[in-house]
């Protein structure tokens, strides 16, 4: 939104990343350095970089990509200036290393997170624990966002992202360690994905199998082409290319509408 981009299909890459295919006509025209400066303003978290909510000059990154819900009164707290801190900042995220600068917070957590049955409770331990140091904001810790941040904010690859020739796999193609097809996503639908129930190259051939097994009977004038078009809708496959055919829809819509203001504005 802060680009002003539109048409954005967000692809799962088959393994653990996530594809985001910018198809704005202004945005495929971007030179290389304009495309790195997009990324640059994108990045919150750098390999090699320490504490995000360490370094003053990140706050404004944080209050501008990070959603209110995701960190709540983020904005008053980092408006507080040097006052954030208060005596250091939040240190390492490995928990059991260096969770925090102040002792008495990783000493007391390393006692109690033992008791804890699984991370669900340990993390319900901490978050609980630093939400009342600002609840008394006498000394507020933010150790549990900055592992948030650490661990979920999105890692973007610079290289990918400002190089235009460079080699990408296309939706529906397939991972080569994985063996599972990139499949678009559906936002509106995104919190019942699961990775792990995404079709394979073996699962589809399978079930293409037992389609061609099933379709045997069928009308043997029928030609070949028209029958193997249909094929991919017997399959799990098919709502991912729903998703897909939305997309290019929605896209072709918006540049008939273009066309028609531009032609309409000649006038």
């Amino acid at each position: 939104e802060d680009l002003g981009i539109r048409h954005r299909l967000w692809v799962y890459s088959g393994r653990r990343g996530v594809h985001c295919w910018v198809c704005d006509d202004a945005v495929r025209k971007w030179s290389p350095a304009l495309r790195a400066a997009t990324v640059e303003y994108l990045t919150l978290v750098k390999v090699g970089v320490g504490d995000i909510l360490g370094n003053p000059e990140s706050w404004g990154k944080v209050l501008a990509l990070v959603p209110e819900d995701i960190l709540p009164g983020a904005a008053r707290g980092l408006e507080g200036g040097s006052a954030l801190w208060d005596g250091g900042a939040v240190g390492s995220v490995q928990l059991r290393v260096n969770l925090d600068q102040p002792a008495q917070h990783r000493e007391g957590l390393q006692g109690e997170f033992p008791k804890k049955k699984d991370s669900v409770q340990r993390w319900e331990l901490l978050r609980g624990r630093m939400e009342r140091t600002r609840s008394r904001g006498a000394s507020p810790c933010y150790a549990d966002w900055e592992i948030m941040l650490q661990f979920c904010f999105p890692r973007l690859d610079i290289n990918v992202s400002k190089g235009v020739g460079h080699l990408l796999k296309s939706p529906f193609s397939v991972h080569p360690k994985t063996g599972r097809i990139s499949v678009p996503l559906d936002l509106q639908r995104l919190d019942q994905f699961d990775p792990f129930a995404v079709p394979t190259i073996t699962s589809l051939c399978h079930e293409l199998d037992t389609a061609g097994s099933d379709g045997e009977q069928e009308d043997v004038k029928e030609m070949e082409p028209k029958r193997r078009a249909r094929d991919y809708r017997k399959t799990s496959l098919a709502p991912y290319v729903r998703v897909f055919e939305q997309f290019v829809e929605g896209m072709e819509s918006a540049r008939r509408g273009e066309r028609l203001r531009r032609s309409g504005g000649c006038w």
